[in-house]
């Protein structure tokens, strides 16, 4: 009984976080970082007016892994490197100790990820979260 109240007592006061057994794998990790990537070489692609290069992810090195809830959702914070290889017809171009952080919000049914960015007003200040599926 003791033990029934002091859970709910702690889940009350707001330190509640998720879980690391429903932490994403590696795999979705990978498969994140690969969509942003994609997302700023398309951009890039777009100002200069040419085709996005092909590229490969290596080498990723989780740092930290940080749980915690964006509205009532499991949500992982992951701090990294990585290596990035961009492939070029003249020669390939490798950029090593690329840092990362990404948000992972795992969804109500657990079946899919979604990508979280933060949204800030300015530099300094945050106003909300924007979330997109992870494919």
């Amino acid at each position: 009984m003791l033990t029934v109240i002091f859970a709910i007592a702690l889940t009350a006061c707001g330190t509640a976080k998720p879980t690391l057994g429903v932490a994403p794998s590696k795999y979705l990790i990978e498969k994140a970082l690969a969509e942003q990537v994609s997302q700023t070489q398309q951009q890039l692609a777009q100002q200069l007016q040419s085709p996005p290069p092909e590229f490969a992810i290596t080498q990723i090195a989780l740092q930290q892994l940080q749980p915690l809830y964006l509205g009532d959702l499991p949500t992982y914070r992951i701090q990294g490197s990585y290596h990035l290889t961009i492939k070029s017809p003249k020669q390939p171009l490798t950029e090593t100790e690329n840092s990362f952080n990404i948000y992972l919000q795992r969804q109500k049914e657990g079946k899919t990820w979604r990508i979280a960015l933060p949204q800030y007003i300015s530099n300094d200040i945050q106003s909300n979260w924007r979330t997109y599926l992870l494919h």
